[in-house]
């Protein structure tokens, strides 16, 4: 053997690592300097435009519930007798005081309210038993509505107080108001319910048993200025305020008061005028930015980078760890034989 020392093959490889890592970092630090701020300045923001209007704006309670009957009447036989004449037939309207039926023994049935004939049990010249059932005349048009309401909403409705009734399966609406409430709580789930009624005027497709939705008005503004809330922003105080274009052509930020929200809609009470465009920002994009973002993520390891843990990579899959070893063997350069 002559005297001549072969290097270690992986300290060659450590050199050519260590030279890339130090160019790649030096075209990294460029590009951050240099080419970065130009394509940032280029990002263009594509923003969306509501238009304030002039309207009716209301928020509201809403509570389901089911159709009942007001007035109904079932008559039946006071002794035991026979059917002696039949006057109306069923599905009849009738007035109060209008005869139904007379029986033998004098027993004369009249109708004691407006209504409807809904159900004649019997026919003329049957033997009934005292207590029988004979008729049933029921309000189809005055009906009565149920609603459950809980304890931390009933201090906000009242007997007198105006509500609309929406019956589900007909999409109908009818102006109704409440009255009753039945202050004697029941309890589900550790919530106390109170019951309360409202009376509606029904057309007679409108069924007892149908469910309905009530809705209370709890605040109105007419003739307000409207905005959609998908319009307002809000800043680190919680104000709220919009974008408008000035005379320059830029955004600036305009702060309003608002009113009524029923959650889709607001009220404007000031900084805003009927008519009024508003702008929001919708994307603040630029394909080149987020491509050059990607490239320098994997050059700086963000996804992808150096292993990690201090293994060098050595070209037979094999490889040498420094990770918490001793570098005293580095020559002086700190690096292994010297550069």
């Amino acid at each position: 053997m002559n005297g001549t020392k072969k290097k270690k093959p992986w300290r060659k490889r450590l050199k050519r690592l260590i030279v890339l890592l130090v160019v790649l970092g030096l075209g990294v630090g460029a590009v951050r300097l240099f080419v970065w701020p130009n394509l940032q300045a280029s990002a263009t923001t594509t923003y969306g435009s509501y238009t304030a209007t002039t309207g009716t704006i209301s928020n509201s309670m809403s509570f389901s519930g089911n159709i009942n009957v007001k007035n109904s009447e079932t008559f039946t036989s006071s002794a035991a007798s026979t059917v002696r004449e039949i006057y109306v037939s069923e599905e009849q309207e009738v007035q109060a005081g209008d005869r139904l039926m007379r029986l033998t023994g004098g027993q004369t049935i009249e109708a004691s309210f407006d209504g409807r004939v809904n159900e004649i049990s019997v026919e003329e010249g049957d033997e009934v038993a005292s207590g029988a059932t004979l008729i049933q005349i029921v309000d189809f048009n005055n009906m009565t509505v149920s609603l459950r309401v809980d304890e931390y909403d009933i201090s906000s409705v009242y007997v007198g107080q105006e509500c609309t009734v929406t019956v589900t399966a007909l999409d109908l609406t009818f102006d109704s108001q409440l009255t009753h409430i039945n202050r004697i709580a029941s309890s589900s789930g550790g919530t106390a319910y109170y019951t309360v009624t409202a009376e509606v005027s029904v057309t007679d497709d409108v069924l007892p048993g149908m469910q309905v939705t009530v809705t209370i008005p709890e605040e109105e503004a007419v003739d307000a200025v409207i905005l959609n809330k998908d319009a307002l922003s809000f800043d680190e105080t919680n104000s709220a305020y919009v974008l408008m274009e000035n005379d320059a052509g830029e955004m600036e930020r305009v702060y309003v008061e608002t009113g009524v929200d029923n959650d889709n809609y607001v009220e404007i009470v000031s900084g805003l005028s009927d008519g009024d465009t508003v702008y929001v920002v919708e994307e603040t994009a630029n394909s080149a930015t987020s491509g050059l973002a990607g490239l320098l993520s994997g050059l700086t390891g963000g996804g992808g980078g150096m292993p990690s843990g201090g293994d060098m990579p050595s070209g037979n899959g094999g490889g040498r760890d420094f990770s918490g070893g001793d570098f005293s063997n580095f020559g002086g350069g700190g690096f292994p034989g010297g550069m």
